[in-house]
């Protein structure tokens, strides 16, 4: 569910941006609109207190998971093209795996040393074609290596929370954190001022909300839940058939007239690179699941 929403949005958050809205002010509606709902929720429905010594690791968490991650994924999706977005986000799971061995001290075995190795070719592959067709950025490309990295990094870092606390506690002061830093950018709000909501159609309205109700509030917090069961590897393995849904949203919303056309920004050069992060990121995964398959 979490990327399918995700997968809708590379394409339908692209038409939002630059015309109507700079990223900075995108980034503040969708964290602060996610931000009053996660705490409207639980007010009503989870009265848990936080520690005063997990502060610190919950705002690096709102650092990493809300304000670096998305300054960067939607600086990068304003740059770059959709697609392009949805296949790089695809090396997520190998991210999370090199950070697991120097955070969480798990071994890094053969299997896994091959597919980081596979995947991080892809990606590599992919970032140096970019600026060769419509719609292409390298320095897109890279804003969204950096997004998927600092993503990467939340998946981790929220795992041992997810012990203490419920999902709903957790990602409610992450966001608050991340809100907090997002302000703090001087761009923000200096943008914010001079944005004229008043040109901003309906339809434009509807993906914003789409934005901020479904692929915030709703991504995030079923992140959390699935965090509360499933290892942060296991859980961003799931993000590699992203790219694929992008691909499937990019044809279907342009057929509809519902977003612009990215289509023409798939070549046969970047399906071949993604199946070689898809490789990648499943040789990893599996190898993953068998190291701690035989540990039992």
């Amino acid at each position: 569910m979490v990327n399918t929403l995700y997968g809708a949005s590379h394409v339908l958050a692209k038409g939002v941006m630059p015309l109507y809205l700079t990223p900075n002010v995108f980034i503040l509606f969708r964290a602060l609109g996610a931000t009053l709902l996660f705490w409207l929720v639980k007010t009503f429905f989870v009265r848990e207190k936080i520690a005063r010594k997990d502060l610190l690791l919950l705002a690096t968490c709102g650092l990493f998971g809300v304000a670096i991650n998305q300054l960067f994924f939607f600086h990068g999706l304003n740059l770059s093209s959709s697609i392009n977005s949805g296949i790089i986000m695809a090396v997520n799971p190998i991210l999370v795996v090199i950070l697991s061995f120097f955070l969480l001290k798990e071994k890094i075995t053969l299997g896994r040393s091959i597919g980081i190795l596979m995947g991080t070719t892809g990606a590599i592959l992919l970032t140096l074609t970019a600026g060769t067709g419509k719609g292409d950025s390298m320095l897109g490309d890279f804003f969204l290596f950096i997004n998927a990295a600092s993503y990467a990094v939340y998946l981790v870092l929220a795992k041992p929370l997810m012990k203490k606390y419920s999902p709903l506690t957790v990602i409610t002061y992450v966001f608050t954190f991340g809100v907090a830093f997002i302000i703090l950018y001087p761009p923000t709000l200096s943008e914010l001022v001079v944005t004229n909501f008043q040109v901003i159609p309906f339809d434009v309205w509807i993906k914003i909300a789409y934005v901020v109700v479904g692929v915030t509030f709703f991504t995030y917090l079923l992140t959390m839940y699935g965090l509360k069961y499933l290892s942060a590897s296991v859980s961003s393995a799931y993000i590699y058939i992203q790219p694929v849904l992008v691909m499937f949203f990019a044809y279907t919303f342009s057929s509809l007239g519902l977003a612009d056309d990215y289509t023409g920004t798939i070549t046969w050069t970047k399906i071949m690179y993604m199946l070689i992060i898809f490789a990648g990121v499943y040789i990893t995964s599996a190898s993953s699941y068998r190291a701690k398959k035989n540990s039992l």
